[in-house]
């Protein structure tokens, strides 16, 4: 199910630049190449039993990398950061995260986990279809979910593929063992998109081991994602059109944006022509209303993209849909990509999908149902973990929680980062950047704001940390093509 599982696409933590020159030796770690990091960093492996409820049972390998802190006399308390999807690989992202500009590494150490049914530790992959894969093949739903059909009968029978045992709350148990192989007795924890559950769920299991949180782009436990999707969404892009009539340019170039993009809906399914984003192959398909919703919801991730949409909807209510499938090939489509899909399930299945019926979002009045329908159907075979009812709660915060949201975010918007700093209490701040969409850390400004918290040795002062920096930042003007002949004389 490619095209629905983008919640955590486009979200990647910047905290640190570049690895140590050498780095150094320590007990269980040994020195290792990461893609996209000029340097060695440090690699270990911890050993987990599949079953947290038999100890002795199937065992797992929990595999964690070390960026080794630039100066000799580091910090004790490293930065553990989790990542999004569920489903993506944190040590993946090592190169990434480390080209970012920050100055976290100066002084600490940044531990990447790759939580199980990820990356390296017990993956839980399924076979995703090549980029250059037929347009009429990655845009069927029924396609879809044969795909994830067969990937499950194929996942079960993995020496790890008892899928039930890869929910959240596994997990965190495998990351604080990780944190008692390092040695430390207390960590910073980060995590943007779904990683903010992580961070959530580490915090309410080991409140003690915490010194500080952040956590970007709010998916708290209690959100039912598949619901929430649908409201989000539906907000992010009445935004683009609110934003368009009130900018005279946009309004003048749209004058009928949201009457063709009723229309538009109104006309589907059709039958189109569109060239293929990668192989420029012009190519016949069935243009659906899921399929239509599917490509406006990718650029909503990035205001930049989003800024382009008034644009490729205008343009494929006239039947031209390849502005709008180029759009959201730039975000990979809404595609899983480097998820691991398996992962994915195991964990909204489990966590989601039991309380969708009782979930209190409007669904979006164009974005309805269909999302949810969709992990219905899938999760309705997906082998189903069991989840301690404790796990949907959000106790007082134990250490300083730095909250980030940003305002044109399609999927975790600032309603959510709210009520759960709310819920976190006196030692929880909410931070939000105006027009920024899905994750703010990338943000220049705030890398150093993010610094600062995690740094500042007082816990009161940590809270008072300026951050602002990008409240003014301004919203992109809607993308106007360059005709022929302008600009010149």
């Amino acid at each position: 199910m490619r095209k629905t599982t983008s919640f955590l696409l486009g979200t990647i933590v910047a905290l640190c630049a570049a690895a140590a020159p050498a780095a150094e030796l320590r007990p269980g770690l040994k020195p290792c190449r990461l893609s996209g990091l000029e340097n060695d960093a440090l690699c270990g492996v911890v050993r987990r039993p599949l079953d947290p409820a038999q100890p002795q049972g199937t065992q797992i390998d929990i595999h964690y990398a070390v960026l080794p802190a630039l100066a000799r006399n580091r910090k004790p308390d490293p930065v553990f950061f989790f990542a999004g999807g569920p489903g993506q690989s944190a040590i993946e992202l090592a190169g990434p995260v480390a080209r970012m500009q920050g100055r976290v590494l100066n002084r600490r150490d940044v531990v990447l986990v790759d939580q199980r049914g990820t990356g390296r530790s017990a993956p839980l992959a399924c076979d995703d279809p090549p980029p250059t894969a037929p347009l009429a093949e990655s845009a069927d739903p029924g396609s879809q979910e044969r795909q994830m059909r067969e990937c499950l009968a194929k996942l079960k029978a993995l020496p790890h593929g008892d899928l039930r045992h890869y929910t959240t709350w596994v997990a965190m148990q495998d990351a604080d063992a990780v944190r008692a192989a390092l040695g430390a007795a207390q960590i910073n924890v980060v995590g943007g998109s779904y990683g903010t559950r992580a961070v959530l769920e580490y915090l309410r299991q080991f409140p003690k081991q915490v010194r500080r949180a952040v956590i970007d782009g709010v998916a708290p436990p209690d959100m039912v994602l598949a619901a929430a999707f649908s409201t989000d969404n539906q907000a992010a892009l009445d935004a683009v059109f609110s934003a368009c009539e009130a900018e005279p340019a946009c309004r003048q170039r749209h004058p009928q944006l949201q009457q063709n993009w009723r229309g538009l809906l109104a006309s589907l399914p059709r039958e189109a022509s569109v060239a293929h984003p990668v192989t420029g192959e012009v190519q016949k398909m069935t243009v659906t209303r899921e399929l239509v919703l599917g490509l406006a919801r990718a650029p909503l991730y990035v205001p930049a993209l989003a800024s382009a949409l008034p644009q490729a909807i205008d343009e494929a209510s006239r039947g031209r849909f390849g502005p709008m499938v180029g759009l959201a090939s730039a975000m990979g489509g809404g595609r899983l990509g480097r998820l691991q899909a398996g992962m994915h399930f195991s964990v909204v299945c489990a966590e989601d999908i039991p309380r969708l019926a009782r979930a209190t979002d409007a669904p979006g009045a164009d974005f309805g149902t269909a999302f949810a329908d969709q992990y219905r159907r899938i999760c309705a075979e997906w082998p189903r973990g069991t989840v301690p009812e404790a796990f949907y709660t959000l106790p007082a915060a134990p250490a300083p929680v730095l909250v980030l949201s940003g305002g044109a975010d399609p999927v975790t918007p600032p309603r959510h980062g709210e009520r759960v700093t709310r819920a976190l209490g006196a030692k929880a701040r909410h931070v939000v950047v105006p027009q920024a969409g899905h994750g703010v850390m990338a943000i220049g400004c705030m890398r150093d704001a993010i610094f600062r918290f995690i740094d500042e040795p007082d816990d009161g002062e940590a809270l008072k940390t300026e951050a602002g920096c990008a409240e003014k930042m301004p919203r992109p003007q809607a993308f106007r093509p360059v005709t022929a002949g302008e600009g010149t004389k």
